[in-house]
């Protein structure tokens, strides 16, 4: 069987406001809207490209960062190089972000988003 054409186009992430969240991460990336309803907000880089989606999650549940047993673990992270960790790391701060308490690498920075999704970032050596 061929493979068919497959074009990812925005990873999704779960939110119990999907407006809010698109807001913390428009500030981060400085990428526009270009869906935007109650229930899904999208975001897409100015020169193409997937982008990040969030959806409606009535019953969301904050991750838990390093995992624990019986508590929700995260299903996914975003990694995103940056071109100068301490200045990104201020930059995320400053748009809402919290500086997780566990940092399992010296070079790689995790943060979490407002409603706690861990991503990480990482300058490329």
């Amino acid at each position: 069987m061929e493979r068919p054409a497959l074009t990812l186009t925005a990873t999704v992430l779960d939110a119990p406001d999907p407006r809010a969240l698109a807001r913390f991460y428009q500030q981060l990336f400085g990428w526009p809207v270009v869906q935007d309803d109650p229930t899904w907000v999208t975001l897409r880089p100015p020169g193409g490209g997937s982008g990040l989606s969030f959806q409606l999650e009535e019953l969301y549940e904050r991750p838990t960062w390093p995992s624990e047993r019986e508590r929700q673990q995260m299903q996914l992270h975003l990694d995103i190089e940056v071109d100068d960790l301490e200045r990104a790391v201020a930059h995320a701060i400053e748009a809402g972000a919290t500086l997780a308490e566990f940092q399992p690498q010296e070079n790689v920075r995790v943060l979490l988003d407002p409603v706690g999704h861990p991503f990480c970032f990482f300058v490329k050596e």
